[in-house]
């Protein structure tokens, strides 16, 4: 891969568009001083990726764009595009298939920064990717600039370094191993919070168990209170069925009983029916009789009012025959006057006769005509038909073709208002602003760089945060150890206090102290300093003493003897001490005894006084051993105590025990005063513990809120990515659409074009037909006119014959009307006559029998009858009597017969009641047993394993208490968590899960752990090789460029991954310690021979070298002249000088020139100008 061109625009001082060809391997430029020769070198390092703006020379990234001069304006962006002919495919990554690679940076006054590889754009990291490990970059040893040479001379080891690593090209390697480093990084994390939820899930874990249990044993309790619930309902089943069926057989023997007591009553009732039937006899008997009298009154009522009908009725008849008499005559009268209408009606019914019969024949005659006169008129309507069909062929045919007419010109209409609308839209498309884009393009990258960084610091920080937590941990664990030893101290502190003080207040001497007032005294033991370890002894001798009160006057004890307390007490007042030597003695043998009170600290004379009197004769002694031996050198009355508090005289052993709670207490007091002051040494160092656990916590507040600040901003920067990302792919997607749819507005102009000449033929064909057919319609409307006017005239006389048909039809039709309105007449006449003879008749008759009637009524006999009546009705009357008395008798028994049957129903009423009641008792049981058989089929029990469990002697009391026990017992139980059960299967499997994810993530940091061990060993490996034929290579180039010496390379530390890299140079006849006592040619020639060394080892495709040779003199600049052109055969070499020697060498040579101040421009070089070039260069 070999650099062909490089096209500026807008970068620095060039201004203008410029294609800087580079069409050999070795290449000058050359050029007077200050003409922009270097800003070929920047722009070369600037659109590999340099983002550091003193390395460009400038202040700020926006300072490469070209300012303006004394006559131009300032640029807008800056352009540099390199141009590679990859044709041997030497390029890495998916650019390796393309002939020509050209990788393009843009830069706006905005800050926006794109790159391009081949037009796509693309990020800053892609270019480096495709360079990476070939000596090109922004920094790497493949482009030198000025002052360069002297820097990597004079490099730091750490920083050389980093020239040999891109000469070895290990950084891949360690790209590698910083991703591998980043998953291992998010795989800890992952472990941790891994670890973290398995530690609240065991916690959780814990709990549920602890629920399942309860839930299990609440699942246990209910299923026997089930069990015991459905003994206790079988039970009452069985129960309430024997309930059943006992009540059944007490109301079936209770209905025995009734039937029993109702056959009797229905005896009763029997005789009782059989007496009312017989008083039902008597009372016909007697009804018959009244009726009998009844009748017999009726007849002679109906006699006596029949004589009066009989004179009534004679004037009534004497009147109706005078009526009808005048009625007869009267019909008689009106059946002569029907008879003469009748003549009259038939004379007239004859004439109409005749009448009807000529309208007939008319009528025939008018008809024969009208089927010729039909027939014209349909031959007259066919032809009108079809002259009106052609002249609506006609018009539909004039109106398609005016509908063509309108249709084109509605289609030319809608075309040109298309064609208008989108040469409107065609107009109002706006382009898109691509500086926008390639600004937002440049922004993104801007934005993606500083993500790199804040992630860099973010991993850095992500770093210290276990190391600070640690730190935490640690002082928080000191402050929970110093607490808990405080905690410790302050609980016996308390203790021995509280027993203290319980012992000072408890017994039976406490109410006497306070009824004496006495409580409040000082007690000895608070008084009293003694040596530690001797406190036994001393509560040994003093014994009660040792809590004796003191009071200011002994006097007082006096008043207590008449109320002496109920326990031991002792009171003292502060008295005189006696002389030193008072106390003190010598044994039998002269060796001197040493007095127990010197172990005393005694500041109070008047305790000491006490105290010497209590313990006079009370000496020391080391051990139980000593004391015994020594007893018989013991003064009279003297003894010896040891620390346990044993006494020892001449003639007697007391072993000491504590036999209350009051022994040991200046023991006790002792120990308050050691933990007291160990309390306060141990405060002073949980506040040191808390103090620095404070700052440990601040430190890492400090430091989180900083890992805070740092992901905000790394999640503000992939926002603005992001946001970024997706406003290039908008405006990307616009400028696309505004292409396609400018394309799309194009073709459907010409396609608009082609449809308004189609149509336009289409109209002017259509008008054509248009008006041949006009003209035909009207010729076809004349033809239609003059048979329309024929076929009138025929409707017409059709039209007259009808009507004169039809109104002779209606004469006719009127006569015949007339003719039967004559015949009806007649007969309704005759109907008439009919009915005035019938009536006359029947008057005649109605006559005659009122005549009969009249000679009929007569009252004679009617008198005779009254009499015979009048006897009948005397001899009734005395039957009806006789009647009556009968009645009363049977009345009477039947009422004795009631009696007895009434009793006989109130005795069976109980007997009803007792069966009703074994009824609903039955009921009772049945519904009993129904329920409760119910409710066994509900929770669907197996009755005959249930009867199977249930004991002849099992009670439904006991039941029911074991259900009641039960239920109480299950309520003890509190809440249960019923889904703990489930709960736990969910979170063991979950455990599973989470310990299988632990055993992944462990075995994934072991192998991420592997990986970067094995990437460390092939980078230490090829570091190794590398660093060894560099450093072979760079003392084979030094002597070569030095006309002798010796150079090598040394590694400043044992780990080659870490170590840094020195170089040593010894020019020929020179013995320098170090290299920056060498000049600055021969510094310049070393740096060459290692750069050159490099280059042996790992060529680069291109190198730059920007006045490499200017500190050099000729001899020198020869050998480095060699050495180039020797090198040129495997890299390609574009070189800025001003030496004649190196322009020499060159195989082209480029001018750069500045005729116009503050812009660069190319022009063609000569060797006689170059040569003058650097003649005036090296005399300036």
């Amino acid at each position: 891969m070999r650099l062909s061109s490089i096209k500026l625009s807008g970068f620095k001082s060039f201004v203008d568009p410029t294609n800087f060809q580079v069409p050999g391997q070795l290449v000058g430029v050359v050029g007077p001083n200050g003409c922009g020769k270097s800003n070929i070198i920047d722009a070369v390092r600037w659109v590999l990726g340099e983002s550091k703006a003193s390395e460009l020379r400038g202040e700020s990234m926006q300072d490469v764009i070209f300012n303006g001069s004394t006559h131009r304006k300032p640029a807008g962006r800056a352009s540099v595009e390199l141009v590679f002919d990859n044709n041997e495919g030497k390029a890495s990554g998916q650019w390796g298939q393309y002939a020509e690679i050209a990788v393009k940076r843009t830069l706006t006054r905005d800050g926006t920064s794109t790159y391009y590889i081949n037009g796509q754009p693309v990020r800053r990291r892609d270019i480096q990717d495709i360079f990476l490990g070939t000596g090109l970059g922004p920094r790497a040893y493949a482009i030198i600039g000025q002052g360069m040479i002297s820097r990597i001379i004079e490099s730091r080891p750490e920083e050389l370094r980093v020239f040999l690593e891109e000469a070895a090209g290990v950084s891949k390697y360690k790209e590698r191993r910083r991703e591998t480093e980043n998953r291992l990084h998010d795989t800890r994390e992952n472990l941790l919070r891994v670890e973290d939820i398995l530690r609240e899930l065991n916690n959780n874990l814990e709990k549920l168990e602890g629920q399942a249990a309860v839930a299990t044993k609440f699942h246990q309790l209910q299923s026997d209170q089930d069990e015991k619930q459905k003994l206790l309902w079988l039970l009452r089943k069985t129960e309430a069925q024997n309930e059943q069926a006992r009540y059944f057989r007490e109301m079936e023997q209770a209905q025995n009983d009734l039937e029993e007591q109702t056959a009797k009553l229905r005896n009763v009732e029997l005789t009782l029916e059989q007496m009312r039937q017989a008083h039902f006899a008597v009372g016909d008997r007697l009804h018959q009789a009244q009726g009998h009298l009844y009748q017999t009154n009726s007849e002679i009522g109906s006699l006596e009012a029949q004589i009066k009908f009989v004179i009534e009725s004679r004037t009534r008849l004497q009147q109706q025959i005078g009526a009808l008499t005048a009625q007869r005559d009267q019909w008689a009268q009106q059946a002569e006057e029907y008879a003469g209408q009748v003549a009259e009606a038939e004379i007239n019914l004859e004439e109409l006769s005749a009448r009807v019969e000529e309208a007939r024949m008319l009528a025939e005659q008018k008809a024969e005509l009208l089927p010729v006169l039909e027939q014209e008129w349909r031959e007259a309507q066919t032809k009108s038909t079809e002259s009106r069909a052609r002249i609506m062929q006609a018009q539909q045919q004039l109106e398609l073709e005016s509908a063509h007419q309108r249709n084109a010109s509605n289609i030319l209409a809608g075309l040109a208002t298309r064609k208008e609308r989108l040469q409107q839209e065609k107009g109002g498309l706006a382009m898109p602003d691509s500086s926008h884009l390639a600004n937002l393009k440049m922004q993104l990258e801007e934005k993606q760089q500083s993500l790199e960084e804040q992630n860099m610091m973010l991993e850095e920080a992500m770093e210290q945060q276990p190391k600070l937590e640690e730190e935490r941990q640690a002082a928080q664990a000191a402050v929970q150890s110093e607490s808990a030893a405080t905690h410790q101290l302050e609980a016996r502190l308390n203790a021995l206090r509280q027993l203290q003080e319980r012992v000072q207040t408890e017994g039976k001497i406490t109410p006497w102290l306070q009824k004496h007032e006495l409580n409040e005294l000082p007690r000895l033991w608070q008084k009293l300093d003694i040596e530690e370890g001797w406190e036994t002894a001393l509560e040994a001798v003093l014994r009660e003493r040792t809590s004796a009160l003191q009071v200011s006057n002994i006097e007082w004890a006096k008043h207590f003897f008449s109320d002496a307390p109920p326990a031991k007490l002792a009171l003292f007042a502060p008295a005189v001490a006696a002389s030193a030597d008072a106390s003190a003695a010598s044994g039998a043998d002269g060796v001197p005894l040493r007095p127990f009170i010197d172990l005393l600290r005694l500041n109070d004379p008047g305790l000491r006084g006490v105290l010497q009197d209590w313990l006079h004769n009370v000496f020391l002694a080391d051990d139980n051993a000593s004391a015994f031996a020594a007893r018989g050198t013991l003064p009279a009355g003297a003894c010896f105590v040891t620390k346990q508090g044993h006494i020892i005289t001449q003639s007697s052993v007391r072993f000491y025990a504590a036999d209350d709670e009051q022994a040991g207490m200046l023991g006790r007091q002792h120990e308050i005063d050691n933990i007291t002051k160990q309390l306060r040494a141990q405060s002073m160092l949980a506040e040191e513990a808390r103090s620095r656990a404070v700052r440990a916590d601040a430190a890492l507040g400090n430091h989180s809120r900083l890992l805070t600040e740092l992901r905000a901003k790394v999640q503000s920067l992939t926002s603005s990515v992001h946001t970024l990302q997706l406003e290039v792919v908008k405006l990307s997607e616009i400028e696309a659409r505004f292409n396609q749819r400018s394309n799309q507005i194009e073709t459907d102009l010409a396609e608009i074009a082609a449809q308004e000449e189609e149509q336009m033929q289409v109209k002017l064909e259509s008008e054509e037909k248009f008006e041949q057919l006009d003209m035909e319609l009207g010729n076809l409307q004349g033809e239609h006119e003059d048979g329309q006017t024929a076929f009138m005239a025929k409707e017409q006389r059709l039209a007259d014959a009808r009507e004169a048909l039809r109104e002779l039809e209606r004469k006719a039709q009127e006569a015949e009307f007339a003719e039967k309105s004559g015949r009806s007449r007649i007969d309704e006449l005759r109907r008439s006559i009919a009915t005035a003879t019938a009536q006359v008749a029947q008057v005649g008759e109605s006559l005659q029998a009122g005549q009969l009637e009249l000679e009929g009524l007569e009252a004679g006999t009617a008198n005779e009858g009254l009499q015979d009546l009048l006897d009948r009705r005397t001899q009734q009357e005395r039957a009806l009597a006789d009647a009556r008395h009968e009645l009363d008798q049977i009345t009477q028994q039947l009422r004795q017969f009631e009696d007895a049957r009434m009793q006989g129903e109130r005795s069976l009423q109980p007997q009803r009641d007792k069966i009703t009641e074994m009824q609903l008792k039955e009921q009772a049981a049945r519904l009993n047993q129904e329920q409760f058989a119910q409710q066994l089929a509900e929770v669907q029990a197996d009755e005959a394993a249930l009867a199977e469990k249930l004991h002849p002697d099992m009670k439904a009391s006991y039941l029911q208490g074991e259900v009641t026990r039960l239920t109480n017992a299950i309520a003890a139980l509190g809440a249960v968590n019923l889904a703990a059960l489930d709960e736990l299967a969910t979170a063991s499997e979950r455990k599973n899960f989470l310990d299988s994810q632990n055993r992944d993530l462990t075995e994934a940091i072991a192998t991420l752990e592997d990986a970067i061990t094995k990437i460390d060993k092939e980078t230490r490996d090829l570091l190794q090789d590398t660093f060894d034929r560099v450093n072979q290579s760079f003392s084979e180039l030094f002597p070569i460029l030095f006309g002798g010496g010796q150079a090598k390379l040394i590694m400043t530390g044992e780990e080659i991954l870490d170590s840094g890299v020195q170089v040593m140079a010894q020019p020929p006849g020179k013995k320098n310690a170090t290299i920056h006592l060498l000049s600055g040619g021969e510094k310049a020639l070393t740096a060459t021979a290692l750069v050159f060394s490099m280059f042996r080892l790992n060529p680069a495709p291109f190198c730059l070298l920007d006045e490499v040779d200017a500190p050099l003199d000729d001899a020198n600049t020869e050998r480095f002249c060699r050495m180039v052109k020797r090198m040129s055969d495997q890299t390609q070499f574009l070189f800025i000088s001003h030496n004649k020697i190196a322009m020499e060498m060159a195989n082209q040579l480029i001018g750069v020139t500045m005729q116009e101040q503050g812009v660069s421009r190319i022009v063609a070089v000569d060797m006689e100008s170059a040569a003058s070039f650097a003649t005036e260069a090296q005399a300036a």
